[in-house]
C-alpha cells in the first residue's frame, strides 16, 4: 500500500484541476452567479464536488471491481445529458431574478454535480485501471480523487464568486450583467458540446466515435 501513496497524492491533485474543467466551470458559474456571500458560493461548489464524487465512486468503482464497458452509445448520451444541463442551467439563470432572499435547494449543485460524474466516471477508471493493478487501491484512488475535486470546485466557486459579491456591494446592475452573462456563456457551451457529441461524435448520426474523457 505504501507504494500507492504517490499515486494517490497524484489523484487529489488531478481531482483539483478535474474540477476547472470548462463544462464544470460553466455549470457552477449560473448556479454562484447569484450569491452575494463568498462562503455560501464556495458551499455550493463543495455540494458540486460531493454529488461528482458520489458518481465516479460508485459508476467507477463498479467498472474497476466487475471490469464493466461503457457502450460507446451510452457514453455519448451520458456527455449528452451534460449539453442539455447545460442548456437548461443557462435558460434557468438567464430567466432568474436578482432576489438574493430567495432560498436555494443545496440538492440542485448536488444533482449537476451527479450527472457530470456520469460523464466522467468511464475516463477516471480507465486511468486507475491502466496505472493502478488493485481494484481496492483503485476505488481508494477515486475516492481521493473526488475529495481533491471537491476542494477544487470550493476554491473555483470562491473565486468565481469575489467579483459578484463585490458588484453586489458597490453596482446592482453589475451584479444582472454577470447572471446574464453566465447564462449565455452556459447555453453557448451546452450547444456546442450537444453538436460535438450529437454530430461530431455520431450520436445522431450512426458512425459512433466516442473517447472518454
Amino acid at each position: 500500500m505504501i507504494e500507492t501513496l504517490p499515486i494517490l497524492a497524484i489523484g487529489f491533485a488531478l481531482g483539483m484541476g478535474h474540477a476547472t474543467d470548462a463544462d464544470h466551470v460553466a455549470a457552477v458559474t449560473t448556479i454562484v452567479s447569484r450569491e452575494r456571500a463568498v462562503g455560501r458560493a464556495a458551499s455550493i461548489g463543495a455540494l458540486w464536488g460531493i454529488g461528482h464524487t458520489a458518481t465516479i465512486v460508485l459508476v467507477g468503482g463498479a467498472i474497476i471491481l466487475f471490469n464493466l464497458v461503457i457502450p460507446p452509445r451510452l457514453g455519448l448520451a451520458l456527455e449528452f445529458a451534460v449539453a442539455l444541463m447545460l442548456i437548461t442551467l443557462g435558460i434557468v439563470t438567464l430567466r432568474a431574478r436578482d432576489d438574493s432572499g430567495v432560498e436555494r435547494s443545496p440538492m440542485r449543485p448536488v444533482g449537476v454535480g451527479f450527472v457530470h460524474g456520469l460523464a466522467g466516471s468511464a475516463f477516471v477508471a480507465m486511468l486507475v485501471l491502466q496505472t493502478i493493478p488493485s481494484p481496492a487501491a483503485g476505488v481508494l484512488y477515486l475516492l481521493i480523487f473526488g475529495i481533491g475535486t471537491i476542494a477544487g470546485m470550493a476554491l473555483v466557486t470562491t473565486a468565481i464568486a469575489v467579483p459578484s459579491a463585490y458588484a453586489a456591494s458597490k453596482v446592482i446592475a453589475m451584479r444582472r450583467y454577470i447572471r446574464l452573462g453566465a447564462g449565455a456563456l452556459s447555453i453557448i457551451f451546452g450547444v456546442l458540446l450537444a453538436h460535438e457529441v450529437g454530430i461530431t461524435g455520431g450520436l445522431f448520426t450512426g458512425d459512433v466515435q466516442w473517447t472518454p474523457h
